[in-house]
């Protein structure tokens, strides 16, 4: 999906929501673990509740590699589910050696089907080159949001300035706002705004809303651009909305009120 697309997207849903697809045997409505493959009908439920409503999905590696073979199934079952129409991430952070790396964008855009890829860019421009694709993403972990991201990011440089700015001056010349985009998370705000004021055109992934405490309308005052700029991610706080039968129910009604307050805010800034 190129950048137009996307941003036609945004405005056609009139959202900028991504539903993050991280399912837990141990979380997950009881009723569907009778099923051959509970994985991959939480997430078909998932998308069927929320795609009128989101312009990404976002599987998470993680939740999938701890099942083995059967949960890589899963995975591959639940992208090739997902509508054609929305934008599909991978969220997997790799980095490693040019030869590895070009063996995970394979995996990743090849079979899986993505269009983004997240990555840490520690390792350096070689490790990120292989992802450097016509249409596709790559998704550069920057200010991340969990609680002690802030140790390393924030270190000062001997230029007396942090870490992942440092890292942005460089970074942000791999590639261009129309393939590359940055994980900002939602609770680091003045990180956010001094971002955006360095790559005013990228889009931002948005981890952090809910349930770790970050505010949509806070992100939005310090993250949005022109053309919206920002794609939101919500996992815990849609997709165990409930645990009962009806548990598809919770996580539409979840997913349109988010999607009406984006809707308000686009209007609001003259996007749509």
């Amino acid at each position: 999906m190129d950048i137009k697309s996307l941003i036609s997207f945004i405005k056609t849903q009139k959202s900028f929501l991504c539903v993050g697809l991280d399912p837990d045997i141990n979380q997950m409505p009881p009723h569907l673990l009778s099923s051959n493959d509970p994985i991959f009908e939480f997430n078909k439920s998932i998308i069927d509740a929320s795609k009128n409503y989101s312009i990404a999905y976002k599987p998470n590696l993680a939740f999938y590699e701890k099942l083995g073979p059967s949960g890589l199934v899963s995975l591959k079952k639940t992208i090739d589910y997902i509508p054609k129409s929305h934008f599909i991430i991978l969220d997997a952070k790799r980095s490693d050696v040019f030869n590895s790396a070009k063996m995970y964008a394979e995996s990743f855009y090849n079979h899986y089907g993505c269009d983004a890829v997240t990555l840490s860019p520690y390792m350096g421009k070689d490790a990120i080159d292989p992802f450097i694709r016509k249409e596709k993403w790559m998704i550069l972990l920057l200010t991340t949001s969990n609680p002690s991201a802030g140790e390393i990011q924030n270190i000062k440089s001997i230029n007396d300035i942090p870490i992942y700015l440092e890292f942005l001056k460089v970074i942000k010349t791999w590639g261009s706002y129309e393939n590359t985009m940055f994980v900002v998370g939602a609770t680091k705000l003045n990180e956010m705004k001094i971002i955006r004021k360095e790559v005013p055109s990228h889009f931002f992934l948005v981890p952090g809303i809910g349930k770790q405490g970050g505010s949509l309308q806070k992100v939005c005052e310090f993250g949005l651009n022109s053309n919206c700029g920002l794609i939101i991610n919500s996992s815990r706080d849609i997709i165990y909305a409930s645990s009962n039968k009806n548990f598809v129910q919770y996580v539409s009604e979840k997913c349109i009120n988010i999607q009406i307050e984006m809707e308000n805010i686009l209007k609001d800034n003259n996007i749509i």
